[in-house]
């Protein structure tokens, strides 16, 4: 399937998205400054379908399952995510739901190096773990003992996301793959010294990248850290192709941007399948985050799934979720490859989880959606000069596994202060399903750190369930222009309004009017309200803002004329002969005042997806506030950056929590059977191998990352009791 055809053929053309103006006009500068102010006319868009549908592929176009041997990992995990398919699951089963509450710790490595926050699902193969450390090294350790056998510090954080085990033949020795900083590395495996007979003394300059790269035939293919996927020659390091994942001039995909700002890339990972010679990639909404006024357009291959030809590079096919993403929710995870029943056979697919929830479960061979992917009519956009799309996924099957819309229904209910103090804190904000966003008016919404995250999921192919670790916490984004933020002259004295606001505002608002707790942020605040207004609010306060009864008239327009931005000039009066630009305050978490999420829990969940039906096969909090737990509150699940990893023993492994625990869960049915307190938050998927027919689970435990914390050093591996 062509991804014009996943992007176009609903019924979507450049012209209905800028209400009558093409891209190609606006590429070739013949646009007039003011359309490039012009905010969007909502009647325009209420005038098309409310719905517009991608169909799912046909029974014959459905492409027959392999065997599914590269599904299932073994005794070795060569290559993070689990080999190249990225399931995540092991087929050995020593450990099982009877037996898993004796798992205990085996050993525990610390790497002594410093403190930090790994990121990196570690590789086991023949009997010994390669991984990264917080110091910036990558070791090798005895995956029996936990003892150190070599390590190496190639310079830059090395294997941030991944690494790759590749077996030699008989022309060429076996090679450890991994990026740090700037360089792809080539080490062997035995002694951790460079390669020497790859690229320059074991490396070769490509750029930064942070995912496992994937190996078919001579080929190593990875993904760009700032965009761009690259094919190298796996044993001399020479590039052989790049494809662009912002498309250049004559490639597919470049009219759906009039001009580029910033690039897309691949955080998560890569998959392969290595009998079809076919890489997929997933990739992140457009940059700058959240300001699209200065890329018009549908933005491919952003928000996408690719399917490249891993020994040419050539684009197979590509299928887009968002469109012009403007919330930062791209799709994060790596793509796992699965097969699946569909009209009673078994068929090849490829899944991914996305940061709003949803599975992207597409045809490996033509990427036709194996579900009908429905699109419903977006609202539009507030802010001058943004061009949003007319639809966005509105997805009924697979199942979503997170929210997707914050309502105020979902204000939390832990008690009635927090509810009150959250009413309080979203009464000035917008939210509601794919809102765009307004200058200086917060918006809320879910999916800033998913839903799905790069962690992923997992996938069991003797049951077609995928299993996936979430998030359900809302965010506030607020954005204004950039014209908006004037800045005081520190060598001058404060203006009278200033000194006014620091004694009777700032100690809510903030010193930089970026708002505290319930009191909003004052920036950009001529885009919302007027002097009149403000008056009014001052005389009468409401909510968290108290009255100023005896506060001064000139005082008051002194004031007004603060924070109206007034009392000093602009570094430079607003160009309206170029586009707008705008900025946001900075990522904030919607939370109560004792810092628990302002939606009802649960907050972090693990999800079970059975992807022959599409339907949610069961779901239940993941994590715990033991205090919230104790007041006689369901356990509510933590904010989570783990990942689960599946075994045939009947198990679902995942961390991630914020309360450090490493649990098991009935695969079936979801019940916890096990937990461990790690020393730190282990925010990276565990993996599972087998040394002298010993089943071993290890995971790395660090904390730090997006979730913060005490930060630490180890890897931590656990067993059964030897017999």
């Amino acid at each position: 399937m062509n991804q014009r055809i996943a992007g176009t053929a609903v019924g979507l053309s450049v012209t209905v998205l800028l209400a009558g103006m093409t891209l190609a006009a606006a590429k070739s500068g013949s646009v007039s400054p003011e359309e490039y102010w012009r905010v969007e006319d909502e009647q325009d868009r209420l005038r098309l379908p409310l719905y517009q549908s991608i169909p799912a592929a046909k029974p014959g176009e459905l492409t027959p399952a392999g065997d599914g041997a590269d599904l299932v990992n073994g005794a070795n995990w060569t290559r993070s995510h689990g080999g190249d398919a990225g399931t995540r699951f092991s087929g050995l089963a020593q450990i099982n739901r009877e037996n898993v509450g004796s798992l205990q710790v085996a050993w525990t490595y610390h790497s002594g190096d410093g403190a930090g926050n790994m990121q990196c699902n570690p590789i086991v193969v023949d009997g010994v773990m390669y991984a990264p450390t917080v110091g910036e090294h990558v070791v090798a350790v005895n995956a029996e003992t936990g003892q150190e056998l070599w390590r190496f510090k190639p310079g830059g954080q090395p294997a941030f996301r991944g690494l790759t085990y590749w077996r030699g033949d008989a022309a060429h020795p076996d090679r450890l793959l991994f990026n740090a900083g700037d360089y792809l590395w080539a080490l062997e495996p035995k002694t951790g010294k460079p390669l020497t007979s790859f690229g320059q003394g074991g490396r070769v300059r490509t750029g930064h990248f942070r995912v496992a790269p994937a190996v078919f035939k001579n080929v190593l293919v990875f993904a760009g850290f700032d965009r761009d996927v690259y094919g190298y020659d796996l044993h001399s390091g020479k590039q052989l192709w790049t494809f662009h994942t912002v498309p250049q001039p004559g490639e597919v995909g470049y009219d759906t941007w009039d001009q580029v700002e910033g690039g897309t890339n691949c955080w998560g990972g890569i998959a392969l399948d290595g009998k079809r010679g076919i890489v997929y990639i997933s990739t992140t909404p457009p940059k700058p985050n959240f300001d699209g006024a200065g890329h018009w357009g549908d933005n491919l291959f952003s928000n996408c799934v690719l399917a490249l030809d891993a020994q040419t590079g050539t684009r197979l096919w590509h299928f887009q979720e968002i469109r012009h993403d403007v919330w930062d929710l791209d799709i994060p995870a790596p793509p796992v490859l699965v097969s699946v029943k569909r009209s009673g056979k078994l068929v090849d697919a490829v899944a991914t989880v996305t940061k709003i929830g949803n599975t992207l479960l597409l045809d490996r061979v033509t990427g036709k959606p194996l579900f009908p992917f429905r699109l419903r009519r977006a609202p539009t956009s507030r802010l001058p000069g943004e061009r949003t799309s007319p639809y966005q996924p509105d997805v009924e099957l697979p199942q979503p596994f997170a929210r997707q819309q914050f309502r105020k229904e979902d204000v939390t209910n832990v008690s009635p202060e927090a509810r009150e103090y959250i009413n309080t804190k979203i009464r000035p904000t917008r939210y509601g399903w794919f809102e765009p966003f307004e200058a200086g008016r917060p918006t809320v919404y879910y999916g800033v750190h998913g839903g799905g995250e790069w962690t992923g999921a997992a996938f069991d192919p003797r049951t077609g369930l995928m299993y996936v670790s979430a998030n359900e916490v809302p965010w506030i984004i607020t954005m204004i222009p950039l014209e908006s933020q004037y800045r005081r002259d520190p060598n001058k004295p404060p203006t009278a309004g200033e000194a006014v606001y620091r004694k009777q505002c700032v100690g809510c608002h903030g010193e930089e009017r970026q708002g505290v707790g319930t009191a909003p942020p004052l920036l950009a605040l001529s885009y919302r309200m007027k002097d009149e207004e403000l008056f009014r609010l001052l005389a009468t306060g409401r909510g968290g803002i108290h009255p100023t009864f005896d506060l001064p008239d000139p005082d008051r327009k002194a004031l007004a004329a603060f924070v109206f931005d007034r009392d000093r000039p602009a570094a430079a009066p607003p160009d309206h002969s170029r586009r707008p630009e705008y900025t946001f305050l900075g990522f904030q978490r919607l939370l109560d005042q004792n810092g628990y999420p302002g939606c009802k829990p649960p907050w972090g969940t693990l999800n079970a997806i059975d992807l022959n039906t599409g339907k949610l096969a069961w779901k239940v909090p993941l994590g715990e506030y033991e205090e919230l737990t104790k007041r006689g509150i369901a356990k509510t699940g933590t904010e989570n950056f783990g990942g689960a990893m599946a075994t045939a023993g009947g198990l679902v492994f995942c961390a991630g929590t914020r309360d450090h625990k490493i649990r098991a869960f009935n695969s079936a049915t979801g019940k916890e059977l096990w937990d461990y307190t790690l020393p730190y938050g282990g925010y990276a998927p565990p993996t599972s191998y087998s040394v002298n027919g010993r089943q071993y689970v290890v995971v790395p435990a660090t904390s730090g990352g997006k979730l913060g914390g005490t930060m630490g050093d180890a890897y931590v591996a656990f067993a059964l009791p030897k017999k």
